[in-house]
């Protein structure tokens, strides 16, 4: 109940802003009219006096995608077709002022309905009421009217996305291009991220299981050929005991390939044991009520497992949050934040692999690690 209120304050607050803008943009629009028509037979001044108007249409289409951005959480395009991205901000404006002006409208029967509504709990404390058959059709008039004020809220932001898309995004022509490149990167970073996998696992097995199993091999070969009886048995003891490093080495390298927990006992498990090992104290909140797919609980655990190694390795911190949601099961959000001294740099290895890995099911990921801290890696991966 509380996101529902919380969500609808924001709706409305983005409509009230959006209605003032709107006043802002009519203003806008009817000077850029006045001063642009007589100047069409100049072409010289009107090309002259258009930069300035492409400029102010620029700042005002940046306010209003930064406006549904937070108060609609509307994923907004780019101005698509630098040719004509001007232009189209001009489109947009124009067309956008008489939407924004329906939504003050909108809001004003809003708190009309309102106010009639809650007349019922309070008219009769207030004042005497002398005819009450005409409170009582005030009141269900204005609780009408509250109905249609929310619907009509509903419909302005459904309006004002639609919108912005239309005029903002791309043509079909242009998103189909698009989401070819997309692909064409996307695949070409999986293929690297298995070569690096590869070549990480080999660099593991190399420097670690294999060095144990040569030392193993040479504690063998030693008490062979020994003749010492106290002798041999120290060898043997040292060599069970390198056996037993080595397959604590071997478990860890599968362990990193790929954890047998998450397929047995969901992410929730796997991230678990990823905060049983760290040698920093790591908080960990798990608020997904349905399992995600395969696929994105693998991505998930790896960024979440690479992102504490790297913290512990590099960042000297003395603690990680990890913070693990989804949004109507739809999309799975990781975000991982420690308070260590910062200046991660997103183009490094470990940070391009796990790029890599969420680019692969079109996900989003993002570092901010400014000088001295904090560092925070925010992932957003889709579950259909």
């Amino acid at each position: 109940m509380n996101t529902a209120v919380r969500g609808g304050l924001k709706l409305v607050t983005g409509l009230a802003l959006g209605a003032c803008t709107a006043v802002v943009e009519l203003v806008f629009v009817v000077l850029a009219g006045l001063i642009l028509l007589p100047l069409r037979a100049w072409p010289r001044g009107h090309h002259t006096v258009l930069r300035p108007v492409h400029r102010i249409g620029r700042r005002f289409v940046a306010w209003e995608r930064a406006r549904l951005a937070a108060y609609q959480r509307t994923r907004l395009p780019p101005l698509y077709g630098a040719p004509d991205g001007d232009d189209r901000a001009l489109r947009y404006i124009a067309a956008r002022w008489p939407l924004g002006l329906l939504g003050g409208a909108v809001l004003g029967c809003l708190v009309l309905g309102l106010g009639y509504g809650v007349f019922l709990i309070f008219g009769w404390i207030v004042m005497e009421v002398r005819h009450p058959d005409d409170v009582m059709l005030s009141v269900i008039g204005g609780l009408l009217l509250l109905f249609l004020a929310v619907q009509g809220v509903l419909g302005v932001t459904m309006l004002e996305r639609r919108l912005i898309t239309h005029l903002l995004g791309p043509s079909p022509e242009e998103a189909l291009r698009r989401r070819i490149d997309e692909l064409f990167a996307s695949r070409a970073g999986v293929v690297d991220a298995v070569h690096d996998e590869r070549r990480r696992i080999e660099r593991d097995l190399h420097d670690g299981v294999q060095q144990r199993l040569v030392a193993l091999g040479m504690l063998l070969g030693r008490a062979r050929r020994g003749d010492d009886p106290d002798r041999t048995s120290v060898l043997l003891r040292q060599a069970h005991e390198e056996s037993h490093r080595a397959l604590v080495d071997l478990r860890e390298v599968a362990w990193r390939v790929y954890p047998a927990a998450l397929d047995e006992a969901g992410l929730e498990a796997a991230l678990s044991t990823v905060v049983d090992r760290s040698e920093i104290p790591v908080l960990l909140g798990y608020h997904v009520m349905r399992p995600p797919p395969k696929a994105v609980a693998a991505v998930a655990y790896f960024v979440v497992a690479e992102a504490v190694t790297n913290t512990v390795k590099h960042a000297k911190a003395t603690k990680i949050v990890v913070m693990i949601g989804e949004e109507k099961g739809d999309r799975l959000y990781v975000t991982i934040e420690d308070d260590g001294q910062g200046g991660a740099v997103p183009e490094g290895g470990g940070l391009t692999g796990l790029a890599r890995r969420v680019a692969a099911l079109d996900g989003t990921f993002e570092v901010r690690s400014p000088p001295g801290g904090p560092t925070k890696i925010t992932v957003e991966l889709p579950c259909v």
